[in-house]
């Protein structure tokens, strides 16, 4: 016999809600916006602010994918159409030859540093304006903890 549903009482089911609205909103809102502004898709700029973010803009392949928290195939499908574009491009690995690197281009650097003043003016327009700096402090502490505790949970 299977167990009973635990269901989000009123208070829970409120905050959820509201949590699930608030982030699909912001994200549907940066997303449209770094399209609007640079022309990369939300994809584009989480593969070339993870790149470049590192000194040497390279990643293994794997480790990019992880990062992201993305399927290898999605990864590979995004990767392909970021190298048709010229923002990124594959380099074996030389001691893994079934390994790769994604590397940001110079034209991935353009489209970043190009993109991400703008980027970062919607999300303080969206998100940090909202808050107060102790609320964000709050949010990120919270935040981090369902980060910590979704680690320990099976998918």
């Amino acid at each position: 016999m299977e167990a009973q549903p635990r269901w989000l009482d009123p208070e829970q089911k409120a905050a959820w809600d509201s949590f699930i609205r608030m982030q699909e909103t912001l994200i549907g809102r940066l997303s449209r916006r770094v399209q609007v502004d640079s022309g990369l898709s939300a994809a584009d700029y989480v593969v070339l602010v993870s790149l470049t973010e590192r000194g040497d803009g390279r990643m293994r392949f794997l480790d990019l994918a992880k990062l992201v928290e993305w399927e290898k195939s999605r990864m590979s499908h995004q990767v392909t159409r970021m190298a048709k574009r010229g923002l990124v491009a594959r380099e074996e690995c030389p001691d893994d030859g079934r390994g790769a690197f994604i590397v940001a281009t110079p034209a991935g650097y353009e489209a970043i540093e190009e993109a991400a003043p703008q980027h970062v003016e919607h999300v303080r327009r969206l998100f940090i304006d909202a808050l107060t700096p102790n609320q964000l402090t709050t949010l990120g502490r919270l935040s981090q903890r369902v980060l910590d505790h979704m680690e320990k949970q099976p998918d």
